[in-house]
C-alpha cells in the first residue's frame, strides 16, 4: 500500500487492528502466568486496549465522506510503508500466536519484558500516525492514547521491578 493511497479511514483501521491484537496478546499472556497479581495486571492492560479500540472506532465514525476518501500526502511513500509494516508485523504481530512468545515455562518477568517491548513498538507506531491524523480528526485523542501506552510501560516496569525485587 502506498501512502498516497492511504486515507484517514485506513489509518484508523490499522490502529484498531493493533489494539485488537494487543488485547488478545494480554488476555492470552494472562493465561501463561500463574501469579494472580500479574494475571490481573495483564487483564487490566487488555481492557485498556479494548478502550483504545473503542476510541479509534468513535474517531473513525466521526470522519466525513470527504475525510474517509482524503489522501494523506507523502511524496516518497515512506511513512505509509513503515506504518503498514508496523501494523502487520511489529506491534502485536498478527501472524504469530501471542503465547508462542510465552511458553508455559515463561516467568512473569518474561511476560512483562515481552509486553514492555510491544508497548514501545505501539508508541513508535502511534507517534508516526500523528503526522497522518489532522487535529480536526482527533489528533489530540491519539496523543492521549500515546500517553496511555506510556502509562502501560510504567505499569509493566513497576511490576517487573517488584518481581526483580
Amino acid at each position: 500500500m502506498k501512502l498516497s493511497d492511504l486515507s484517514a479511514d485506513e489509518v484508523f483501521e490499522m490502529a484498531k487492528q493493533i489494539e485488537k491484537n494487543g488485547a488478545r496478546f494480554y488476555r492470552q499472556a494472562a493465561n501463561c502466568v500463574v501469579d494472580d497479581k500479574n494475571k490481573q495486571v495483564l487483564m487490566q492492560l487488555a481492557e485498556m486496549e479494548d478502550e483504545h479500540f473503542a476510541t479509534f472506532t468513535a474517531m473513525q465514525q466521526q470522519l466525513s465522506a470527504e475525510e474517509r476518501a482524503a489522501v494523506v500526502f507523502d511524496p516518497d511513500d515512506e511513512l505509509g510503508l513503515y506504518l503498514a509494516a508496523m501494523a502487520d508485523t511489529r506491534v502485536f504481530d498478527v501472524h504469530t500466536d501471542p503465547c508462542a512468545q510465552l511458553t508455559p515455562g515463561s516467568t512473569a518477568a518474561d511476560v512483562l519484558e515481552t509486553a514492555i517491548g510491544l508497548e514501545k513498538d505501539s508508541i513508535v507506531f502511534y507517534t508516526g500516525m500523528l503526522d497522518l491524523v489532522p487535529e480536526k480528526l482527533g489528533q489530540h485523542r491519539l496523543q492521549d492514547i500515546i500517553k496511555q501506552e506510556i502509562g502501560h510501560i510504567a505499569i509493566l516496569s513497576r511490576e517487573l521491578a517488584a518481581i526483580a525485587g
